[in-house]
């Protein structure tokens, strides 16, 4: 029913656009592939056209953003929107303008993407050795390692490929990390990084090493250094499992997101990221919300009205 309505909207709007508004076909097209966006999108919300909300709206921009759409595109679909709204009031089909005071594209901070915990727990587990053979094992103990090591520390995939083995402390349960700028921070690793490491080091470095010296924590086979784009393809394939393609950025997010959900202070969270302003930091505390009210409209008994 949803969609009919939404229709039938959609299509007295893009009349009274072509006939009164005297608008050219191509201009009337892209209104309509906007608002028929956003018309799927509430949709799937069991919401209509004339029954959206302010927070609809914005749940709509921030969902583009997350998607990668850049901004000028959706302040076409917001101008869209914001066009259709103000027809509908005046023509007497709403009674409020859900688009209004919604901040300009420029003004949004995007929300970085996590996994959710249970497509973290599957992207832990998914390196498995490729065959038997002893280089097998050990790509799969340091690619597990590794995992456990992004999701822990909330490194960047630059930290993880010039961590050096020095930079290690596994038995204080910590490692040094350098970031941007060269800026040293102290890193705390948990029981599970501190095992998949361990294990890592008793024998796939070893193996990789083959016999030479290397300064790096994580080794390609021979010893050499790990490129960028290889630590990226093996996020890509480890996230595959849990139904998500993730990179190792997501990997840092999620353990930021995790640690708001579960209470810990902006502060901590932070020192862990290695943030200069606490401002940045901050996106953090959107996602927690979002959660709680996830949870929320799922679990309590009048959420959701009668």
């Amino acid at each position: 029913m949803s969609a009919e309505a939404n229709a039938r909207v959609l299509s007295a709007f893009l009349d009274y656009l072509k006939v009164e508004k005297g608008l050219a076909p191509l201009t009337v097209s892209a209104y309509s592939t906007d608002i028929c966006q956003f018309a799927e999108f509430l949709e799937a919300h069991k919401r209509t056209l004339t029954s959206a909300r302010r927070n609809d709206v914005r749940d709509f921009i921030q969902q583009l953003f997350s998607n990668g759409v850049d901004g000028r595109s959706v302040g076409r679909k917001l101008s869209a929107l914001r066009h259709l709204y103000r027809h509908l009031l005046v023509d007497g089909r709403i009674d409020h303008d859900p688009t209004l005071n919604i901040d300009s594209p420029k003004q949004w901070k995007v929300l970085p993407k996590a996994l959710a915990r249970d497509e973290m727990d599957k992207t832990l587990t998914a390196p498995q050795a490729a065959s038997d053979s002893k280089l097998a094992h050990a790509i799969a103990s340091r690619d597990r390692a590794m995992l456990e090591v992004f999701y822990a520390a909330a490194l960047r995939v630059s930290e993880i490929v010039q961590a050096k083995l020095e930079d290690l402390k596994l038995e204080a349960g910590y490692v040094l990390v350098r970031g941007k700028g060269d800026k040293e921070r102290i890193v705390p690793l948990g029981k599970s990084a501190q095992q998949s490491v361990a294990s890592y080091l008793g024998e796939g470095r070893l193996v990789l090493s083959a016999g030479r010296s290397s300064p790096y924590l994580f080794l390609a086979r021979g010893a050499h250094k790990l490129t960028r784009q290889r630590v990226w393809q093996m996020v890509k394939a480890a996230s595959a499992t849990s139904g998500r393609s993730a990179s190792p950025h997501m990997l840092r997010h999620s353990c930021a997101s995790h640690m708001v959900e579960n209470g810990a202070d902006l502060r901590t969270v932070q020192t862990i990221l290695g943030h200069a302003d606490i401002s940045t930091t901050q996106v953090y505390t959107h996602l927690a919300l979002d959660r709680l009210k996830t949870v929320y409209q799922k679990h309590h008994p009048r959420a959701k009205g009668r």
